[in-house]
């Protein structure tokens, strides 16, 4: 249970940009609480188990491009949890990989933070000079500041519930957000696929947007491939029957699968990209109470635009509940 005690700032999604922004926060002195309504921390920097088989299933790899952010991959590197996959001869900026897998990276940076997952927001509302956080199943809290970093046609549903009214310029901008779904498949194969090293693939027609091959990635014991849709792709399937749409993928992709599926299963990310970015890093949408929106919606749509929102948003954060 979520213990009802006022709280200086509810941070809502635990993907990197809310970990980041807490864990800026936390060093600052403040008492950030995170929830998430997933089982695991991370979002799109997911992984998934079938069997012997492990998944990079959402986010491949990480690349670096600002200072900062180098920093920490660096500083990631050292302590065991990240390493190169591979150099890209089109930009040649490093894809790195998480060790042993890509939700290493936000699993080390919960510790130490109050995380609480399986907590789904459904409204938020003013209440005096805080704000007021309803979930799921009852439960309820209070908070001087709000961070809500989850896709922004999820945030703007639990302020529509609570009734918040936003500048109506802000709302008709943040409406006009769009972005790119994905279908993802993953397939345990009986053998080793033909996917040359570094084991990741980009067709340049059909329906694939691209291909993964985890065992030579280093990430999987056996044979298991992840495949994108393209958007286009995704968008006009995502309704349909998912195993008969990953049959579909996969018999396209069979030249590069090279041997044959043992079990596939397949995963939805609705939100997988956003296409359009106007705004700042973060977005403060309220000032009394103070309510910001961070995400990759608003810093770039690499993992690496998701954590300087992050980092954007603890900034505006500490400065008002300083003041």
């Amino acid at each position: 249970m979520l213990n009802n005690k006022p709280r200086d700032i509810l941070i809502v999604g635990a993907g990197i940009a809310g970990l980041l922004a807490a864990t800026d926060l936390q060093a600052a002195g403040f008492q950030p609480l995170i929830v998430d309504k997933g089982r695991g921390v991370g979002g799109r920097l997911a992984t998934r188990r079938i069997g012997a088989a492990s998944f990079d299933h959402g986010a491949q790899f990480i690349t670096a491009r600002t200072p900062r952010f180098a920093a920490l991959l660096q500083s990631w590197r050292n302590q065991g949890l990240l390493t190169e996959w591979y150099r890209s001869p089109e930009d040649e900026h490093i894809r790195w990989r998480g060790v042993p897998t890509i939700t290493a990276l936000p699993k080390y940076l919960s510790q130490g933070l109050a995380v609480h997952l399986e907590r789904k927001l459904i409204a938020l509302q003013p209440e005096n000079s805080a704000w007021r956080a309803h979930f799921e199943h009852g439960e309820s809290i209070s908070a001087r500041a709000v961070l809500l970093t989850a896709p922004v046609p999820q945030s703007l549903a639990v302020l529509e519930t609570g009734q918040v009214t936003l500048a109506p310029s802000i709302h008709t901008a943040l409406q006009a957000i769009e972005y790119e779904p994905c279908l993802a498949v993953m397939a345990v194969l009986k053998g080793q696929s033909n996917l040359a090293a570094p084991g990741f693939v980009r067709p340049t027609d059909g329906n694939i947007a691209w291909l993964a091959d985890n065992y030579i990635k280093g990430v999987s014991a056996v044979p298991a491939i992840t495949l994108h849709a393209t958007p286009a792709f995704s968008r006009a399937h995502w309704d349909d029957d998912r195993q008969e749409t990953g049959k579909k993928l996969l018999q396209e992709a069979t030249a590069w699968l090279g041997s044959e599926v043992a079990e596939f299963q397949v995963h939805g990310w609705r939100y997988a990209r956003p296409i359009n970015n106007d705004f700042p890093p973060a977005l403060i949408v309220s000032q009394k109470p103070m309510l910001l929106l961070a995400g990759d919606a608003f810093g770039g749509a690499r993992v690496e635009g998701a954590a300087l929102s992050g980092w954007a948003a603890a900034e505006l954060l500490g400065q008002h509940l300083t003041r």
